[in-house]
């Protein structure tokens, strides 16, 4: 195990050894192993987008396979997906990357300002797929963030207890914010302290925009000249609220772009913020197999250093 991993783990000293061997479990796999950075593959725009619009481009998506073959064969960290996706193929593809059991989830079906995900997984559902961690989305800022964050720390409570990792989707959303201020920089800061609270190991948040939401907030970067000019400016400041970047960030890769270079600048940009790695679903799967391994691989070649 190199010294960064151990440093890492460090971190997390009131957690178990079962939640401190999954983490490195993650830590120690894929491409970046040994690193400290993550390349994780999301795969739950299934439930969250419909099945139309998140596979259609790329057919061989519909086929839960196709998603554990394309983690493993690109050198991911790590596979996220809901129950049924990895219910699939948890067999087939046992031992051969870590999982990450995504326990709640929203659809599109009912549009709502204050949106709340459904519970639709469970810690033990985890264990018996063999995962290495759960995961939850939250949206501080919804109406219903009461008992979203509730339930989130009984899952991580539950989860800790049988050794499994929590990761946090934590996506600010609701009537009260703006549609400029859920990736405003104050506001994705404050979403990852939010997460960090609640006893996520690993968070997951938006790119934040040089946007500032909150009139309160804005009196004080301006008044502390927070420095939040370029996007390597902003990320630097997002780990710097989840607790002075001891816990794990990373970010998300968002819709899908047309211009790749655009996404490898933002890589670059994560990077030199000193933040963790990337989250990349709909940038990577909605590919052809061959351009998606090509396409993570030159993410995992700029966090590893081996790619300039």
């Amino acid at each position: 195990m190199t010294n960064r991993i151990r440093e890492i783990l460090s971190w997390y000293s009131s957690d178990n050894s079962g939640v401190k061997t999954n983490l490195a479990r993650i830590l120690n796999h894929g491409t970046l192993k040994g690193t400290g950075k993550c390349l994780i593959l999301p795969v739950d725009q299934g439930v969250e987008h419909g099945p139309a619009r998140s596979f259609a481009v790329n057919p061989p998506g519909y086929n839960p396979f196709y998603h554990f073959e394309l983690a493993i064969e690109a050198g991911c960290n790590a596979y996220a997906a809901p129950l049924g996706f990895l219910e699939a193929g948890a067999s087939q593809f046992a031992g051969m990357i870590p999982l990450i059991l995504k326990l709640n989830n929203h659809d599109t079906l009912h549009e709502e300002k204050d949106p709340a995900s459904s519970v639709t997984a469970s810690v033990k559902d985890a264990l018996q797929l063999g995962c290495v961690a759960v995961g939850y989305t939250i949206y501080p800022g919804s109406a219903h963030y009461k008992v979203m964050y509730e339930q989130l720390r009984e899952i991580a409570r539950d989860a800790k207890d049988h050794g499994l990792a929590v990761v946090v989707w934590s996506y600010p959303r609701g009537e009260q914010i703006s549609k400029d201020g859920e990736t405003a920089i104050d506001v994705v800061a404050y979403a990852a302290q939010i997460a960090a609270q609640l006893g996520a190991h690993i968070i997951k948040v938006k790119l934040p925009t040089e946007h500032i939401e909150q009139a309160a907030a804005k009196k004080v970067y301006d008044a502390q000249n927070v420095q939040i000019k370029t996007l390597a400016e902003r990320v630097r400041h997002v780990v710097q609220s989840a607790f002075d970047g001891r816990r794990i960030v990373i970010f998300s890769g968002g819709v899908t772009k047309e211009n790749d270079q655009a996404i490898f600048d933002e890589v670059r940009a994560i990077r030199d913020g000193g933040g963790f790695g990337s989250i990349m679903g709909r940038n990577s799967f909605q590919r052809k197999k061959e351009d998606a391994l090509k396409f993570l691989r030159t993410i995992s070649g700029i966090y590893a250093g081996t790619i300039p």
